[in-house]
């Protein structure tokens, strides 16, 4: 009898187990991200005051402080993000690249600079994400600020604005 209950508890726990990990998967399946371009200009303004990114459950996250009401951007993969101004590539450690454009300048209306990363080759430590393998930046110039993100591989990813900053945030699978 004492066999017959072990091995009762043991399919029910299986039974239990199953459909928490089903659903955990499922919570991170990217619907209605992708791998395409986003694009968002209906206007420009602002100026980028800071960039981070942080580490989720499903995705790893780029966040660019704009004081833009609108979030306006542009993100795409690409074989070579270049620096705005010289052309020159940016060395970015990763299996894809994505060119990150907000549409907001790193300068004031007086050429103040109102962000400057403290080393353009790591714009924020990614070190230890699962899907980003570095921030790099790309410059600022005729109303744009330009970042490299170096991604693990071409995996989906979503863009969105939310009040005064523009998030991306792509997925560690498909």
């Amino acid at each position: 009898m004492r066999g017959f209950a072990l091995v009762v508890a043991a399919v029910l726990a299986a039974v239990v187990v199953a459909p928490a990990t089903a659903g955990a998967s499922a919570a991170c399946a990217p619907v209605n991200w992708g791998s395409g371009t986003k694009t968002l200009t209906p206007g420009a303004g602002g100026s980028v005051t800071d960039v981070r990114s942080g580490q989720h459950e499903c995705f790893d996250r780029l966040v660019i402080d704009t004081h833009q009401a609108n979030g306006a951007h542009h993100v795409t993969y690409t074989d070579e993000v270049r620096q705005v101004g010289s052309g020159e590539p940016v060395a970015l450690r990763s299996g894809a690249k994505l060119l990150v454009v907000a549409y907001s300048p790193s300068y004031d209306e007086n050429f103040t600079p109102t962000y400057q990363p403290a080393n353009p080759a790591e714009v924020v430590d990614v070190t230890g994400y699962r899907t980003f393998r570095q921030v790099a930046w790309a410059g600022s110039w005729e109303g744009t600020t330009d970042l490299g993100l170096g991604v693990r591989a071409r995996l989906p990813f979503r863009v969105f604005t939310l009040t005064d900053r523009i998030v991306v945030d792509v997925a560690h699978q498909w």
